[in-house]
């Protein structure tokens, strides 16, 4: 039987990587980690935060509403108080069109 490669994913990202992904400083990352209760990442003994993939999905809500919607702190928080599984469900459509939009993209550059 052949040998068949899993995609290996972390269970904690670090800050860094998790500022990388969103191309936001760590110190902005941190602000909101503050400003939003669904934000709880966990502390190692040395105090560097580890986030799940649970805070990493909180974090694509909060981006989405404060960066790409442009809702204000507090606008973003009554949202997600209100109306999360809406706010889910919406990033979840919009993800799943991007990744169409970048499949048929790559199929017509292949043609």
């Amino acid at each position: 039987m052949p040998y068949k490669e899993f995609k290996v994913e972390k269970l904690y990202y670090p800050i860094g990587e998790v500022a990388e992904m969103f191309e936001v400083s760590t110190s902005l990352i941190r602000y909101w980690e503050k400003e939003f209760d669904i934000l709880k990442p966990r502390k190692n003994r040395k105090g560097n935060r580890l986030f799940t993939k649970v805070d990493i999905e909180n974090l694509k809500l909060i981006f989405h509403l404060v960066k790409e919607k442009g809702y204000t702190l507090d606008g973003a928080k009554a949202k997600l108080k209100g109306e999360k599984d809406s706010v889910q469900n919406n990033q979840k459509i919009i993800e799943s069109l991007q990744n169409i939009r970048n499949f048929l993209v790559q199929v017509k550059d292949d043609l």
